[in-house]
Order: C-alpha cells, then sequence, then structure tokens
C-alpha cells in the first residue's frame, strides 16, 4: 500500500543519474534529514565527503542525494517556517550541484514523521513509483538508500528512549547509515558498546573529517541574531535569502535536536 498523497507534492528526480556507469555496481542515494535552519556550507560539504568515500572504494554507486527539511511540526526552538527553509536548501543546491536535490514531502507534513518513516517514503518514491533504476540492458535494479548524518547521530542511537529499538532495526538494517566522523571522535569504538548498532555495523559507512568545519545553523542564527556577518558559513543566496525575510533576527536558539549537530 503506498504513502498518503500529499497535495502539490512531486518527488524531484530531475538530478538523478538515468542509469548506472558501472552495472557491476548497486545503485545508491543518500538522504540527510535535519532541521537546516539554515543549511549551511558544512551541510553541503558532508555530501561531497560522502560522495569522495563511495566513489573510491565501495560497491555503490552514488546516483543522487537530498536534503529533507524536518516539518514544522518538530516544534525546534530556532526552526524557521519549513517554506523557507525547503527554499534556502533549493538555493544552496540549484546551481552549486549536479546531484543533489531537495525534498519536501517532510516539511509539507501535518505532523512530525519519524527518521524510519521518512526513509520509507524514499523506498516508496525510488523503488515502488520509479520501480528502481533503469538498467541499458532493459532491466531495473533497486536503489540503496542510505541515512547520512554527522556522528551526533549515531551517539544519540544509544541513549535511552531517543530511538525506538524497532526504528533502529529498520534504519540500520533495511537501509544503512553514512556517518561523518568529527575531528577527535571515534565512532567505531562507540558502536562497540552498543547491541542494535554493533549488530548493523556492516551496514554502517563512516568517513572522518579530515579538515575540521564546526559550522552549525546554531551559530549561524546567533550570528545574525547579534549583526555579525555569516558571509562564507551559508551560500550567498541563502544570506541574501536571510536577510531579505528577516529570519532569525529576534529569538536565539539554546536548544538542539538528536537528529545531528551537524544538521542542526
Amino acid at each position: 500500500m503506498g504513502e498518503p498523497i500529499t497535495p502539490g507534492y512531486d518527488f524531484p528526480t530531475a538530478k538523478l543519474a538515468k542509469t548506472l556507469q558501472d552495472t557491476n555496481k548497486t545503485p545508491l542515494v543518500l538522504v540527510a534529514c535535519g532541521s537546516y535552519s539554515p543549511v549551511t556550507y558544512l551541510h553541503l560539504r558532508m555530501f561531497e565527503m560522502a560522495a569522495d568515500y563511495f566513489n573510491s572504494h565501495s560497491k555503490y554507486e552514488l546516483i543522487g542525494g537530498y536534503f529533507s527539511p524536518v516539518s514544522d511540526y518538530y516544534q525546534k526552538e530556532g526552526l524557521a517556517p519549513a517554506h523557507h527553509r525547503v527554499k534556502m536548501c533549493e538555493l544552496a543546491t540549484e546551481t552549486s550541484s549536479t546531484w543533489l536535490m531537495v525534498d519536501s514531502w517532510e516539511a509539507l507534513q501535518p505532523s512530525y514523521q519519524r527518521t524510519a518513516v521518512v526513509l520509507d517514503h524514499f523506498d516508496e518514491e525510488l523503488n515502488g513509483n520509479m520501480g528502481g533504476l533503469k538498467l541499458p540492458d532493459g532491466t531495473t535494479r533497486k536503489i540503496q538508500i542510505l541515512l547520512l548524518a554527522g556522528g551526533d547521530l549515531i551517539e544519540s542511537m544509544g541513549k535511552k528512549d531517543v530511538w525506538a529499538s524497532e526504528d533502529l532495526h529498520h534504519i540500520l538494517g533495511h537501509f544503512g547509515c553514512m556517518v561523518i566522523e568529527r575531528t577527535g571522535t571515534d565512532v567505531w569504538e562507540f558502536l562497540l558498546s552498543h547491541d542494535i548498532l554493533y549488530e548493523h555495523k556492516d551496514n554502517i559507512h563512516v568517513v572522518k573529517q579530515v579538515i575540521y568545519n564546526d559550522i552549525s545553523s546554531t551559530k549561524v542564527r546567533l550570528f545574525v541574531k547579534r549583526k555579525m556577518s555569516i558571509k562564507y558559513l551559508v551560500p550567498d543566496a541563502v544570506m541574501r535569502y536571510i536577510f531579505e525575510n528577516s529570519l532569525y533576527s529576534t529569538k536565539l536558539t539554546r536548544k538542539r535536536d538528536y537528529v545531528s549537530f551537524a544538521f542542526d
């Protein structure tokens, strides 16, 4: 049974690769869920770091990537309205990337959607409605979907009462996760100490952040509030949009979510 129809919504596919360059590989799509209030250069860099990993040593071939901003019902302090966050992600990717897109489905939902549900949505669109990726011989191949996240997401998965066990098994077992590890942290050491994460360790890919980058949306919002420059922290088009729409000029953000500090 397919997911409910969302009025005014179309799943974006314009930048998806049309076929595989290496038919021995599995087509892969990266999905990054987060607040993106606002999207920053770190968010964009995380996709590129993941792309380098899969291009150099992997059974997968990357065919596309998606930002999936959370809905307004996440009720996070400092969260700009969903339509603004979706637009900023679109501005950040529309001319700067040949493979990154923005999916507004999660942002349009009338309630908060768990990450497992969001990944199921992508699976329904890519492998259900699209039928997977068509190969040159006319056959189709299932598209593998991976959740792209910062190291804080994996750490949050080990905390009680943050993630449901069934969701963790579904996310890590059925899909998988691409983790960008911050300098000074050790994701693999953390995995050893948690049963569910260790059980699915083969579906968790880890890339170290070689060039340290701690840009966060929280800091960007604070800079706007303090009338400090945010140039080179966010794309110019995003910076202009923030000021043209008077975003983040009145409230400071104290709370952050468990999606990922990097995806705040």
